[in-house]
């Protein structure tokens, strides 16, 4: 950057957005805990295995669970949006920066 140009500055807009994936994940992982703990802790069923019962609960708890980990996200998200700052920021041609 040559000494005669002034260095370019912009207005930019700074917030703490989180990721999706993570938490969805997370809600679907409790989702599928929770089917373990119904389907081996439970009663035996001599017409159906531990593993159907275990599938049956892990689609009936996980799919609310990815749900209810988008539904907190996106309230986290809305709430970076609200404690979003502005700030200058100046290009530099440095090698370093």
């Amino acid at each position: 950057m040559s000494s005669q140009q002034p260095p370019e500055r912009r207005q930019v807009t700074i917030r703490r957005a989180p990721k999706f994936a993570p938490f969805m994940g997370l809600g679907a992982l409790i989702g599928f805990i929770a089917a373990l703990v119904i389907a081996y802790t439970g009663p035996a069923d001599p017409t159906l295995t531990r593993e159907s019962v275990l599938g049956f609960f892990t689609v009936v708890l996980a799919l609310p669970g990815l749900l209810l980990g988008g539904l907190v996200v996106l309230l986290l998200d809305w709430i970076s949006v609200r404690r979003m700052k502005e700030a200058t920021a100046e290009r530099t041609d440095d090698d370093d920066a």
